[in-house]
């Protein structure tokens, strides 16, 4: 699916709009916006919940080099699995556990206590990591290696309340902040509130689905009788668009049968959460507090994430997001392909320690089958 820029403006256009909308009726309603069936804070993950399974963990701790009592950074802490490896594998490290999330902080902290002195909680997004490091005394170019593994955690998807999957019904939240931010809009806003040609803009910009306008129209209709406030009411409403026979229709990467709601799904948690914008501000706070020689690996989960660190990475100019093209590049001769694949490997910032991008084995796919199509870049900064 190609992404044209009219079809970017008119999303992030939507979200401006939608933000000034919320920010203006706020005098004037109740606390926060998004009051569709809103969970409450979780400040904690309980103890049922299902131990963490990092993805690409040998991978990852090959190429990130660490050495004895260097600093690392680990941009999405998570449930902590790869900060744990790197804590148990290298002595006297010191880990920088960033999250945007309060209950992957929460456990940040409790990391901190088991291993004092080793690691430094940070609670706050991509775009805020600057000042964040600032407020613990660490100086741009300072860091030894930086870990990003973008998108949604398993402890988010395993919690219903947080509106992330499709399997469990909850409120269609899909905020990675959790309350942090009451005023940003949750997943129900944005299905109850849009409409269709902004609805059906999101779908094919952020899910690359080919069925958004058909998606988009049956989500208005659906509204209209009563809103759509749970995970698996929109589930059905997207699947009530199709045949019966399509529900399952599409296969995953392990040829599973996938529900025709996937995209629908991927595409208003990504833009609910700007994680685009979002990504791209992290690899730049990347650039600026690895110091010369730092290594940097970013793990991705959709073509989406991947094209964007590809072409960061290859030094391509991101400034502008809202008309960048994020199209597979145009097919032509081996020979012109060669030579511009030789043009997009220099950077000013960025020497490639592996071209082509590394997947998950075989055996990892088996054990963790939700890191099927992630995929890993790393980099030297120069």
């Amino acid at each position: 699916m190609l992404f044209y820029s009219k079809t970017r403006l008119t999303v992030w256009r939507t979200w401006r709009m939608f933000m000034l909308s919320l920010h203006s009726s706020a005098a004037s309603t109740s606390p926060g916006s998004g009051s569709l069936d809103k969970p409450e804070e979780v400040s904690s993950v309980s103890a049922e919940t299902p131990p963490h399974t990092p993805v690409m963990l040998r991978e990852v701790l090959h190429y990130l080099d660490i050495q004895p009592a260097q600093v690392v950074l680990d941009m999405t802490f998570g449930g902590g699995g790869h900060t744990k490896a790197i804590l148990n594998t290298v002595p006297e490290v010191t880990v920088l556990a960033l999250d945007r999330d309060p209950t992957a902080f929460s456990l940040a902290q409790q990391l901190a206590k088991e291993h004092s002195g080793r690691v430094k909680p940070l609670l706050g997004r991509f775009s805020e990591l600057e000042g964040l490091l600032s407020n613990v005394n660490i100086k741009p170019g300072s860091i030894d290696a930086v870990l990003l593994d973008a998108g949604c955690s398993s402890m988010q998807m395993d919690q219903a309340e947080r509106g992330f999957s499709l399997s469990k019904d909850g409120p269609l939240d899909m905020r990675m902040d959790g309350e942090r931010y009451p005023d940003m809009p949750c997943a129900a806003d944005v299905v109850n509130t849009l409409d269709q040609q902004a609805l059906a803009s999101i779908l094919t910009a952020y899910g690359e689905e080919r069925h958004a306008r058909k998606i988009a129209s049956a989500i208005v209709e659906a509204r209209r009788v009563s809103p759509i406030t749970r995970t698996q009411q929109l589930a059905t409403v997207v699947a009530g668009a199709f045949p019966a026979f399509v529900l399952y229709a599409r296969k995953d990467r392990l040829q599973r049968p996938a529900h025709v709601a996937t995209k629908t799904f991927q595409a208003l948690r990504i833009f609910v959460n700007d994680e685009l914008n979002e990504l791209h501000a992290g690899l730049r706070a990347a650039q600026d507090a690895l110091k010369p020689g730092g290594r940097l690996c970013v793990v991705t989960f959709h073509s989406l994430e991947d094209r964007l660190v590809k072409r960061f990475l290859q030094g391509d100019d991101l400034s502008n997001l809202d008309q960048y093209h994020f199209s597979p590049k145009k097919k032509g001769s081996w020979k012109e392909n060669l030579a511009k694949e030789k043009q997009d490997c220099k950077s000013a910032y960025w020497l490639p320690v592996r071209k082509k991008v590394i997947t998950p084995e075989k055996d990892d796919v088996r054990e963790n089958p939700r890191g099927r199509s992630a995929k890993l870049r790393t980099a030297l900064r120069i």
